[in-house]
């Protein structure tokens, strides 16, 4: 473990990695399949994708549990498994990241279904049901725990609630998905789900998935405004388009990296990415965070005058302002495998 993670992020941004579903599907494996067992029957395959993520510059891996909750599994006759899935998990991304000075996260999905009172199953059992899958990560050792891609606020206060009930003390990053307006499925704007997870006393919030770069900033912006905790933004590699089946996600490793640098000036402390995303962003994001660091490190020191170095450039990535514009007009909700850590 790379260390107190709460006291890091109060120094510089902490660099998460991406898509765990992506490279999967890059690999071979068809999406019939269920990716969280593969850490029971491909470890080694889980293991060299994180590896990969270690190697482009990532401080955080999140384990390969997305879809590791009983209702989910079930979808697979899996239902019976959850410790040995998330186990597992929380192992494998213990062993690759055996050598590197980082943090494990447990990742934590939606039980992909509905709860009350829009569904049959009632908060207690959604609060059973997050509380058995975090207890086994928390049993593989993982570092804090990562619950993502969340449409419905109070879903993710269950899964909130369930974190505390395992282990009081363990850092928790919140985060839920958004529409093209900034809104989570449900309907909670930027501002009320801010004020909510602010209250439930999360360690750090955020949004993932869902949207581009483009549209996550400016619902950031709105959340910055509403909260004085630590923020996350792990987007998509942009909106995805269909092309002959398959979902492709445009942007580029140096547009990822661009806003990377904008998202942390927004006052983002942990940021990565989700769908679409590889390590040859991550590694590009990487190289971005260092550059604004030592940036940041220059304007501060005295020139000989007496001055101080304060310049400030734009930068932009490989989409053109016209192509920026027309990518936040696509009303399109794709993902590229819905039911898995993207």
């Amino acid at each position: 473990m790379a260390g107190n993670l709460k006291e890091r992020l109060k120094k510089s941004p902490v660099l998460c990695d991406g898509a765990m579903g992506t490279l999967l599907y890059s690999k071979g494996v068809f999406i019939n399949r269920c990716y969280d067992e593969l850490n029971l029957s491909q470890p080694e395959l889980i293991r060299g994708v994180h590896h990969e993520y270690l190697q482009a510059g990532a401080e955080i891996i999140e384990t390969n549990t997305f879809g590791g909750n009983s209702f989910r599994l079930a979808r697979h006759s899996l239902a019976d498994k959850v410790r040995e899935i998330n186990l597992a998990g929380a192992r494998v991304a213990r062993e690759a990241a055996k050598s590197f000075d980082v943090w494990v996260a447990g990742s934590v999905g939606p039980l992909g279904i509905r709860i009350e009172p829009l569904g049959k199953t009632s908060f207690a059992e959604a609060r059973a049901a997050f509380r058995d899958q975090v207890a086994a990560l928390v049993e593989g050792g993982v570092d804090l725990l990562m619950l993502e891609t969340f449409g419905y606020v109070e879903e993710l206060h269950q899964a909130v609630l369930a974190c505390r009930d395992v282990n009081p003390n363990l850092p928790i990053v919140a985060q839920v998905t958004i529409d093209e307006d900034g809104n989570c499925l449900d309907g909670s704007d930027p501002e009320s789900f801010a004020a909510r997870l602010t209250e439930w006393n999360v360690d750090v919030l955020g949004i993932n998935c869902s949207v581009g770069p483009v549209d996550m900033l400016d619902a950031i912006e709105r959340v910055r405004a509403s909260t004085t905790l630590p923020l996350a933004a792990q987007p998509n590699a942009g909106i995805p388009r269909s092309v002959e089946g398959r979902n492709i996600y445009l942007c580029s490793p140096e547009y990822m990296a661009s806003y990377a640098r904008k998202f942390v000036a927004a006052g983002v402390r942990l940021v990565g990415g989700c769908c679409g995303t590889t390590p040859e962003h991550i590694r590009a994001m990487k190289s971005a965070l260092r550059m604004s660091e030592a940036r940041e490190r220059t304007a501060v020191r005295p020139c000989s005058g007496g001055a101080f170095g304060s310049s400030r450039h734009s930068h932009r990535g490989s989409l053109s302002p016209g192509q920026e514009d027309r990518q936040r007009r696509i009303h399109h909700h794709g993902r590229d495998r819905p039911p898995q850590r993207h």
